[in-house]
């Protein structure tokens, strides 16, 4: 039997949203509370529990500024053709919150690059599947543990069209994986709802690809 309260785990599952709008730019962060969602998040699954991740805090206003230079750079070519983004309106919203993110980034309180040793860009599928499923369970453990305490973040990879550059900005070696960055802030406004989508049993398959639950 089960000694957690599911409403209220399922309702931190199911309201960690990416806040880009509501971040507070005014208000910082303290790194001892950074920390503590680190070492929450480094208890994640990962591969034969071999640890090689690593995590970088950015507080440096210059440093920050000039990440979210390149963050930007890349950023507005890539949103600005974005037009098969915008089907509807709730795409729209997407693409026009991004964008209002990467105008801002460089205001951010603070920026965490989770890592990981090696570099997975040549290895086959097997490989790459257990690369990433060792560093990435982590990183959404560090969102929800954000999110618990009041702060927002959101999975942003933009920056990596510039990694190198970011990657000697910050004396990351090249052996190394930046994995994404996640500005982080308190949020505004209310707490948020719950994520619309599709239901487990239109999107699930029972047995092969094609049948879903619902047809059964």
């Amino acid at each position: 039997m089960s000694d957690f309260d599911l409403e209220q785990t399922d309702r931190l599952l199911q309201t960690t949203k990416q806040v880009r709008k509501r971040l507070d730019f005014d208000r910082s962060v303290p790194r001892e509370v950074l920390l503590e969602c680190i070492d929450v998040a480094s208890r994640a699954p990962m591969g034969s529990n071999v640890e090689r991740n690593k995590w970088l805090i950015v507080e440096d206003r210059d440093t920050i500024a000039a990440i979210g230079g390149y963050y930007l750079e890349n950023a507005r070519p890539y949103l600005n053709q974005s037009d098969a983004f915008r089907d509807d309106d709730r795409q729209s919203r997407v693409v026009d919150s991004a964008m209002y993110l990467a105008e801002r980034m460089h205001e951010v309180p603070a920026m965490v690059i989770p890592m990981r040793y090696d570099r997975v860009e040549d290895a086959g599928v097997e490989h790459q599947a257990g690369w990433y499923g060792s560093v990435l369970p982590g990183v959404w453990s560090f969102q929800l543990a954000l999110r618990s305490r009041g702060i927002g973040s959101c999975w942003t990879t933009l920056h990596l069209g510039f990694e190198a550059e970011v990657g000697a900005l910050l004396g990351i070696p090249d052996s190394v994986t930046q994995v994404c960055l996640l500005p982080v802030g308190y949020y505004t406004g209310e707490g948020f709802f719950v994520t619309p989508r599709r239901p487990a049993a239109e999107i699930t398959f029972v047995d092969r690809w094609g049948a879903t639950a619902a047809d059964l």
